[in-house]
């Protein structure tokens, strides 16, 4: 397994971690995590490359060593800003290489609309960001909202890290137990009273009650310069939903204009760099040295 280092960083007034693999002079790569995730989770995908890359791997406000923000939501803005400061602070001078994943994508994607000058190369692991939002929808969304930050939301707690790992093999058949273990030590803390909770924030949990908008989305991604490219599951959700709504996923795709490739991995679900890291890293490896 390659060592990582952890690096803490003043980012808009939080304490913000940073776990880094490799030497300061080798090509920098930046991989963002996704919703209910940490920055650790890319270990088995970093292991797997070939090339000697300086990996800088944030935990996003509110997850793994990151502070929490203070608040009762977290709105996405606040992750697009978050990327910019730290994008500023260890690549100022030239346009960043991106792998992102589910939310992380999302980040991403937006921030590469705003201010494509800083964005040379973006991989895409299964990130086609939520299904539009439904207008219908807005009543009940801002009841749940209300709802949430009224009682507030917890963690789920589990007996020890080993069950919190049966736990995380339940929900995905693919995640080996070696893996699970490993990750559930960067996922989770231990209580006071011994049982372990997942290391984020309960607020992520709390609905937005303001999504963003399908056309807002859109033109940002018409914006994006960097080349592209694609990584999907073929047991994913993502990979079900362009089954069921081919125009909608089409319409996404043609909205970068600059896409090199769509590749799919076999026998991988949302979780591709759990489920089958080396095929990631190699699909990685290939776009970044193209």
């Amino acid at each position: 397994m390659k060592p990582s280092k952890s690096v803490f960083v003043e980012i808009r007034g939080l304490n913000y971690h940073c776990r880094t693999w490799g030497e300061e002079g080798a090509p920098k790569v930046f991989m963002l995590h996704g919703f209910q995730d940490v920055s650790a989770s890319w270990q088995f995908t970093v292991d797997a490359f070939e090339k000697d890359w300086h990996i800088i791997a944030p935990d996003w406000r509110g997850y793994g060593l990151t502070d929490w923000a203070g608040q009762d939501t977290y709105w996405f803005p606040d992750f697009i800003a978050d990327l910019h400061a730290i994008l500023d602070h260890f690549e100022p001078d030239e346009p960043a290489t991106i792998v992102a994943h589910s939310m992380g994508t999302s980040i991403v994607g937006l921030y590469a609309g705003v201010i494509p000058a800083r964005i040379h190369k973006l991989a895409i692991v299964e990130g086609f960001s939520a299904p539009p939002a439904i207008a219908e929808e807005a009543p009940r969304r801002y009841a749940k909202w209300l709802r949430q930050i009224g009682r507030g939301e917890q963690q789920r707690p589990y007996a020890d890290y080993a069950d919190f790992a049966e736990r995380m093999m339940a929900e995905n058949p693919r995640l080996t137990a070696e893996r699970a273990e490993f990750l559930v030590q960067h996922w989770g803390k231990e209580e006071d009273d011994g049982t372990v909770v997942r290391r984020a924030d309960p607020a992520h949990k709390v609905v937005r009650p303001t999504p963003n908008r399908y056309d807002e989305l859109l033109a940002c991604w018409r914006e994006i310069t960097a080349q592209v490219l694609f990584i999907e599951g073929t047991h994913s959700r993502l990979a079900a939903d362009a089954k069921r709504n081919p125009e909608v996923y089409q319409e996404r795709l043609a909205a970068f204009q600059n896409v090199v490739d769509v590749e799919r991995i076999e026998d991988a679900g949302h979780n591709i760099h759990h489920d089958q890291p080396e095929v990631l890293a190699r699909v990685i490896e290939k776009f970044l040295l193209i």
